[in-house]
């Protein structure tokens, strides 16, 4: 047998092999590499012995039809190129590989008819679980759990609904705290840049927003109420759009962080200064924040740990443990250099 031959034979070994060479019956070998209790420690330990030399490499597909699982977890996000989804994914493949299962990623593309095209196709291919981030369809989740038998788990749900089992963060404390924190630079003209589509985490951070301006006595005005669409482009024509206000805002609380880098093309292509002469506030504590200029004070998002969270939600659901159903974490207030004092208190 040649050199190739023979790591063709390795790659190929199965259970057959190992009992051949072991003399002993495939089911011997099968409860052996299980670890069975009906199975002596001295004939597991030689049966492994003979499978690890002989290059064998379980089959998942056959697995899967033993145990009814397939120790795989599918997981949509909306987009693979949004900076959100690519810090939660890591956080989710991180507890995912620690607990031995693999994940599948699909694209909704925000797109509520393509999010449910991909959970049921995720369900027919035998995942264990799903986890859906920034949902465009939470609502209807309650009755596709009652039809399915794969645990779901929203991260980030971008709908209210009575959906057992979700993470999030603690958006309207967070809210307030990042508002709070231009009221006490001293602003007093504080706008907020929203998304158009009326996510429940944009719901939320408008009102923490306008709870921290309500509890200083300052005004609710719906002028300095702008909407985009979560991406930079939709935060560069928000902000265009207060800035031709007769009192244009001296600082502004954006929906997320790519809503913020577009208010901060918007207010340098007007020639304004920032923070001397607009301060501007983020969500999220993406990776580049750091880097624009000037670093952008915003709200830090634990997004791989809201990954990590929602793997441990699931595998608990598998194994029918009790766990709490809408789990919610903090965020954190991170203060840089796109914040100041006005120049002038108005």
């Amino acid at each position: 047998m040649t050199r190739l031959e023979r790591q063709h034979h390795v790659r190929r070994a199965s259970i057959k092999d190992i009992a051949r060479l072991a003399n002993v019956s495939h089911s011997t070998v099968s409860r052996a590499l299980r670890g069975s209790s009906l199975i002596s420690p001295q004939t597991i330990t030689r049966i492994r012995q003979i499978a690890a030399d002989s290059g064998y490499r379980p089959s998942a597909a056959a697995r899967s039809l033993v145990t009814s699982r397939s120790a795989t977890i599918g997981v949509v996000v909306t987009s693979i190129a949004d900076p959100f989804a690519a810090e939660v994914v890591l956080g989710i493949e991180d507890a995912a590989d620690q607990r031995d299962y693999s994940v599948i990623l699909a694209n909704s593309n925000a797109q509520p008819e393509r999010e449910m095209r991909v959970v049921r196709a995720f369900e027919e291919r035998r995942v264990d679980g799903i986890i859906v981030t920034s949902s465009r369809v939470g609502a209807v989740y309650a009755e596709l759990l009652s039809q399915a038998h794969v645990p779901i788990v929203l991260l980030n749900n971008q709908h209210p609904s009575e959906f057992m089992h979700s993470v999030m963060i603690e958006n309207l404390a967070a809210s307030r705290q990042a508002t709070q924190h231009l009221i006490d630079l001293g602003h007093r003209r504080i706008a907020y840049i929203g998304d158009r589509f009326g996510c429940q985490s944009d719901t939320e951070r408008f009102s923490g927003y306008q709870s921290a301006l309500e509890a200083a006595g300052l005004p609710i005005l719906t002028e300095y109420t702008g909407y985009g669409n979560g991406s930079a482009d939709g935060g560069d024509s928000a902000m265009s759009e207060l800035l031709t206000l007769p009192l244009p805002p001296t600082a502004v609380f954006c929906y997320n962080d790519m809503t913020a880098f577009g208010a901060m093309r918007a207010a340098a292509a007007r020639g304004l200064r920032i923070p001397t002469d607009l301060s501007i506030v983020g969500f999220d504590d993406l990776f580049f924040a750091q880097f624009a200029a000037p670093p952008l004070t915003t709200v830090r998002q634990p997004m791989r740990d809201m990954g990590r969270l929602a793997v441990e939600s699931l595998l608990h659901l598998l194994a029918g443990t009790p766990t709490e159903a809408n789990l919610k974490m903090p965020g954190e207030l991170i203060v840089r250099q796109s914040t100041a004092s006005p120049q002038e208190i108005a």
